[in-house]
């Protein structure tokens, strides 16, 4: 049996082949937004969300003979991430000038083709899970569509990033912080599983499952991204850590403490991964990523 490293470096390296594929077939005119989509697209990166889409998908399906589908999905997923990315770097959100030890599109381009580039991989994303080859079933890939629309948009991820522009200038508690950060970090996270259970056909106990473990582990995911800016290391990361104090951003670092928020880090992967426990040996490598998810390094 394959281990969860190898497994998981598998699950990157496949869908890093499939974004390459769809970023060289791209066609249009205009070069210098090609170049910049491919920048923010292909610069690095853990693929953890497309390994979420890979891994909830043979959940469903076991060695999931077929993976098409499954790896589009994985990969739309990606594009919408890394437009999430470059428009998060922009001066007017988090003004961040590298991301993954690289410049930041922006800052490699200008501010106005980040933006257009953005905007081309939202697009794109879209125009992926639209396609016939990501499934045969037009009513699949509406669904596929609809999840990734209602999680990207504004009780998703554009919501949430507006909340933690507002929460820079007005303080925020415990319950507003984890709104916040469900949509803007959690939101695309249970996207990506769901949507691999979606491609894969899984019925709806294992959806419901599914969606349970993905809710806990976007809350986990963005603790652990807190207690790398508090005191990770610069270099590791590719960006500079210790920023979110001193711009007053809501992290529940600064609300709860170090020790309480690794704490409630550790819970919530634990009930993420009681979720799955039914489906037993089957679940392990979705649990180990979850377990992945709060003792990353970058």
């Amino acid at each position: 049996m394959i281990g969860f490293q190898e497994q998981f470096q598998l699950d990157a390296a496949a869908c890093e082949t499939v974004l390459k594929q769809l970023i060289a077939t791209s066609e249009g005119p205009a070069s210098q937004l090609r170049d910049a989509m491919e920048h923010g697209l292909l610069n690095g990166g853990k693929r953890m969300r497309a390994s979420l889409v890979l891994g909830a998908a043979r959940l469903v399906s076991g060695d999931m003979t077929d993976t098409v589908g499954a790896l589009r999905t994985a990969a739309a997923i990606e594009c919408l991430h890394a437009y999430s990315l470059i428009h998060d770097d922009l001066p007017a959100m988090d003004d961040a000038d590298t991301r993954r030890g690289k410049p930041s599109c922006h800052r490699l381009f200008d501010e106005a083709t980040a933006i257009l580039a953005g905007d081309a991989l939202q697009s794109m994303a879209f125009d992926i899970l639209a396609a016939d080859s990501t499934h045969s079933d037009a009513a699949v890939r509406v669904r596929l569509i609809a999840q990734l629309a209602q999680s990207s948009g504004l009780a998703g991820m554009a919501g949430g990033q507006m909340l933690d522009l507002q929460a820079e200038e007005r303080p925020f508690d415990i319950a507003q912080t984890k709104q916040m950060q469900m949509m803007k970090t959690g939101a695309l996270i249970s996207c990506a599983v769901l949507s691999g259970g979606i491609v894969a056909g899984a019925d709806h106990a294992l959806l419901s499952a599914q969606a349970a473990y993905a809710r806990h582990l976007g809350l986990a995911f963005q603790i652990a991204d807190d207690l790398l800016d508090y005191d990770g290391d610069s270099v590791l990361l590719g960006k500079p850590a210790g920023q979110d104090e001193p711009r007053g951003k809501a992290g529940f670092v600064v609300l709860l403490g170090r020790k309480a928020a690794a704490a409630e880090a550790r819970r919530l992967i634990h009930d993420a991964n009681r979720a799955l426990a039914p489906w037993q040996e089957a679940a392990k490598y979705m649990q180990n990523l979850a377990e992945f998810a709060i003792t990353r390094e970058t």
